[in-house]
């Protein structure tokens, strides 16, 4: 193999974990080769365009995977520079302390991480100073400490917002602001000033972001990340397989089919896989082997285990008086989280979405006949729409899991009735205040077309699991440091490798991780 081909890096993946972990080596000065399946995302007037983006996907992978009956479905994933950060609403929560401890939930038991809240604290903190996160800390009764401040004060709510954080506070409840990772800068209103890269759009919440104000990972990481004249990005670089010496400990050839259709090999010292919880375990199963039969860093027969993508429901809620918010993400409640007085388990989260328009609401049109009054048309209750994401855990199942067909097809086993006693109680602590909250009591609405239409499977935007860490070889297929227990130089970096999900959003601590990781890969090299 060339010479050129030999680098200290490779790095699989452009997303929160593979471009926050490129970013921090960058400047160690080491050889680093980022490889990324797709392209840069085009910039056109689709990015913010609700029909093209929402109702006819037109940037989601053209792809089908199947489920554990063997239907098809098409997931939700993108694959372009910044990975599904992209799409990403840049909500950046940290897991709860309570998370990284055994929690027992009414359907089991969510297992214990084997590094705790203290441990990717100082992370926590750097994650957030990284991706520009706007919010106030203290505000969260359920947050852990934090050992430094938000690096931006918090974004302002607009008034039918602020209105609804007061109301939920008359009830005796603790709103917050929601911690999101944008460019933004304010005057004491919250309208975005003159020079703010954010502009206070609708169109933060799963669209592209066309100003580049959205801290995805390609903006924030990759880009300042490429400037360093060692690091290196192939774009176009669909890593097929890795190929192992005699001993079948290291990784010595990490293959991939480029754009042309030809395949290139390459090779380093360290190779880390950053793909997607899905993606990541299909590549380590695809690169079976006479060592590794069962594929890569699978002795404890975990990789593609133990899959989670949280119990969600996107629920649109209608005022009664009109909500003409834009930037409507700024206010999250977790009152709930760790259980209510009538409640012994966890419940999960609330947070606002992006804000609903007309054309999202026709999309939605034939799920809704008869849920809506006639004499209110579709333009209209877009102008009330309030719209909620209720976010639960998912518990990790030996059964829920990822596995190739003989063709290679991706299959993806999954118990979509797990553990949803929670998010469904809820759901109903919701409905019982609408009437408190100025909405209209019987128009809680599915927006399903947050959860790839209405398709539990087919929503894998907080995929995780599937290529877990532990102290045990025998229940895990990495160790703290997310190197794989059977090789001395493969780590996985994504959210691949969580043991338990929380009920939060995984991209932080997948962000906060990496960081991580990337500290002990650099002290590794020297």
């Amino acid at each position: 193999m060339a010479d050129d081909h030999h680098y200290d890096v490779v790095v699989i993946g452009t997303g929160a974990g593979g471009g926050t972990l490129a970013h921090r080596l960058a400047p160690t000065g080491k050889r680093i080769l980022i490889l990324e399946r797709g392209d840069y995302l085009p910039r056109e007037r689709d990015n913010w365009d609700s029909t093209a983006v929402f109702v006819k996907g037109k940037y989601r992978a053209p792809e089908f995977w199947y489920d554990k009956h063997g239907n098809a479905f098409p997931p939700e994933v993108n694959y372009y520079v910044g990975g599904n950060t992209k799409f990403y609403g840049a909500a950046l929560f940290r897991l709860r302390p309570e998370d990284f401890g055994e929690l027992r939930h009414h359907d089991g038991i969510s297992p214990a991480w084997p590094i705790r809240y203290e441990d990717l604290e100082p992370y926590y903190t750097q994650a957030e100073q990284l991706y520009l996160v706007h919010g106030r800390h203290g505000e969260d009764p359920t947050e852990g400490p934090a050992s430094g401040r938000y690096p931006h004060p918090p974004v302002v709510h607009e008034p039918r917002i602020q209105q609804l954080s007061d109301d939920l506070e008359k009830r005796g409840l603790h709103p917050f602001h929601l911690p999101i990772g944008v460019n933004l800068t304010q005057y004491e209103d919250g309208r975005a000033t003159h020079s703010s890269v954010c502009i206070r759009c609708d169109r933060v919440d799963g669209f592209p972001c066309l100003m580049g104000a959205k801290s995805d990972a390609q903006v924030i990481c990759v880009d300042p990340a490429l400037k360093h004249d060692n690091v290196t990005m192939v774009t176009g670089a669909h890593v097929r397989r890795l190929e192992t010496d005699p001993t079948g400990r290291t990784v010595t050839r990490v293959v991939a089919e480029l754009g042309d259709g030809t395949t290139e090999g390459f090779s380093a010292d360290i190779v880390v896989v950053a793909c997607g919880a899905v993606n990541s375990a299909v590549l380590l199963l695809r690169s079976a082997d006479d060592k590794h039969p069962g594929g890569l860093a699978n002795s404890s027969d975990t990789v593609g285990r133990h899959y989670m993508r949280h119990n969600n429901l996107a629920l649109m809620a209608v005022s009664k008086e009109p909500n003409p918010t834009r930037f409507q993400k700024t206010l999250a409640l977790h009152d709930w989280y760790l259980g209510a007085d009538d409640w012994e388990y966890p419940l999960g989260g609330i947070q606002m979405l992006g804000k609903s328009d007309a054309d999202q609401i026709h999309g939605e049109a034939p799920r809704w006949a008869g849920a809506v009054s006639p004499d209110m048309p579709f333009e209209m209750l877009a102008h009330h729409a309030v719209d909620f994401w209720l976010c639960g855990e998912d518990l990790p199942l030996a059964e829920s899991r990822v596995t190739l067909g003989k063709d290679g097809s991706i299959h993806l086993a999954l118990d979509e009735k797990n553990n949803i006693a929670g998010v469904k109680r809820l759901q109903h602590k919701l409905r019982g205040m609408l009437g408190h909250l100025g909405m209209h009591e019987h128009h809680l609405l599915p927006h399903s077309i947050y959860l790839y239409k209405g398709m539990p499977i087919g929503a894998t935007a907080h995929q995780a699991g599937t290529v877990r860490f532990g102290d045990d070889p025998n229940s895990s297929a990495l160790d703290v440091h997310c190197k794989a227990h059977d090789l001395d130089n493969l780590y996985v970096v994504d959210t691949s490798f969580f043991p338990s999900i929380g009920a939060v959003n995984p991209s932080l601590t997948a962000i906060a991780n990496a960081l991580r990781v990337g500290d002990h890969i650099a002290a590794r090299l020297g």
